[in-house]
């Protein structure tokens, strides 16, 4: 029987170390290799089994780094140190990287011919990024956020949404954003050139 093959797109620098570092895990997991990179000896091995596996472990991380990023970490010879000095270089738990992740959260804004599902995608992205480099934003102020960085046409159903609430949370200002764009779709209301903003009754809590 074929041994399953498993693939992810080589981190190149730019793309999401943290989404990758988490891809990469999976694998290594699959193959029983997690262990080697994490430092977790198992007392059965001998230093050379121990070894064999490390290099398996150290080449199947390469394999998984575009050329740019394995320039880098040349020098590394083992599982372990590699992946170390990959979290060294690319998470982002430096205050200059967290101002800057605020910064972005707080100035994201939609605008009126972008689409709402791609959008609302990009803004949680944002906020699993901000959580990785452990800034949490409270729930109430993820739904606050999230509504007030919508653009004009959706005025109205702010205001609904907002009006004789106590609390909001981010779900559930996302789930009445997917179920109005949803009707707007169905009805043909996407058009921006022709669409009035429609109202969601939402239910007071």
């Amino acid at each position: 029987m074929a041994a399953t093959r498993f693939e992810i797109e080589k981190f190149d620098g730019e793309t999401n170390f943290n989404l990758w570092q988490v891809q990469m895990m999976a694998i290594l997991v699959q193959t029983s290799l997690k262990k080697v990179v994490t430092g977790k000896k198992h007392e059965n091995l001998n230093q050379t089994e121990w070894e064999e596996l490390d290099e398996k472990a150290l080449s199947a991380i390469q394999l998984c780094l575009a050329n740019t990023v394995l320039q880098e970490v040349l020098m590394e010879n083992t599982s372990s140190v590699l992946w170390k000095r990959l979290e060294t270089l690319y998470t982002t738990k430096y205050l200059a990287n967290r101002l800057v992740l605020k910064q972005r959260l707080f100035t994201f804004r939609m605008n009126e011919y972008e689409l709402l599902r791609d959008y609302i995608s990009q803004f949680i992205t944002l906020l699993n990024d901000l959580k990785n480099v452990e800034v949490q934003i409270d729930d109430k102020d993820q739904a606050m956020l999230l509504l007030c960085s919508l653009p004009p046409s959706y005025k109205s159903f702010r205001e609904t949404l907002i009006y004789g609430r106590d609390r909001l949370s981010f779900e559930n200002v996302k789930g009445h954003l997917l179920s109005r764009d949803k009707l707007n779709n169905e009805f043909g209301l996407d058009s921006k050139l022709d669409r009035q903003p429609s109202i969601l009754v939402a239910s007071k809590k």
